[in-house]
């Protein structure tokens, strides 16, 4: 829904009006049944937010998504592969990586060493920055092994 909200211009008084429209049957049950009880006439966005994931998102899921995070690393993966799952992990870290440079070193932090050393010599500000050199320098070096192996 957020993402619905940033194409589509919403103003904060009618985001709850909008997503409980589209709950259904537990859902829409549980809705009815916490409005009523809720002491707040008006339901902001962000409360809205907190009881709906509080319901649905219990607190140890979070924790685990946070923790998997946070022992992410690249081993056995590319790249491309460890880049996807760090964006799909990261977003249950919010406070955690919250600027451009946080996230810059927590991915960096999590490549193959020796990966690791050749982007952190480029000294680079943007996360998009890191993702694309690590791409280069991982298919370089796929590229070289490639080479070597057909010279023997």
């Amino acid at each position: 829904m957020e993402k619905a909200f940033m194409l589509v211009v919403v103003s904060e008084e009618k985001k709850v009006d909008y997503v409980s429209y589209f709950l259904k049957d537990e859902a829409n049950y549980w809705w009815e049944s916490t409005h009523a009880l809720e002491e707040e006439e008006v339901i902001t966005w962000c409360r809205f937010k907190k009881i709906f994931l509080d319901k649905y998102f219990w607190r140890n899921m979070q924790t685990q998504m946070e923790l998997k995070f946070f022992e992410l690393k690249q081993e056995g993966m590319t790249v491309g592969e460890y880049e996807k799952k760090f964006t799909e992990l990261a977003r249950f870290v919010g406070d955690y990586m919250d600027t451009d440079e946080k996230r810059v070193k927590r991915f960096q932090q999590g490549l193959k060493p020796w990966l690791r050393s050749r982007v952190a010599a480029f000294e680079l500000a943007t996360y998009a920055e890191v993702v694309q050199k690590a791409m280069v320098i991982e298919g370089e070096s796929d590229q070289n092994l490639k080479e070597k192996e057909s010279e023997k």
